[in-house]
């Protein structure tokens, strides 16, 4: 009652492709590989519409670090009211 062997896959593997075909698993599996590269292809387009949305927004100055022990913050002035 253990994992399942290699043996009951190649019987799985077998009865999937008696029932389907070759043909049409290699379609399915060129259908999924066409879906997947168009699903990135839609996330890197929504990445580049948005960095063209924005150019207004300032970029940070670079700035050059005199040694890798500096760490360069940024401080804010409290005031009470």
């Amino acid at each position: 009652m253990g994992g399942l062997s290699i043996w009951h896959w190649v019987i799985v593997l077998v009865v999937v492709m008696l029932i389907f075909g070759t043909k049409k698993i290699g379609n399915m599996g060129s259908d999924l590989g066409k879906a997947v590269k168009g699903f990135k292809d839609g996330v890197k387009g929504d990445e580049e519409k948005a960095a063209e949305a924005n150019p207004a927004a300032p970029a940070q100055p670079t700035q050059q670090v005199a040694d890798k022990s500096t760490i360069d913050v940024e401080a804010r002035d409290k005031t009470r009211l």
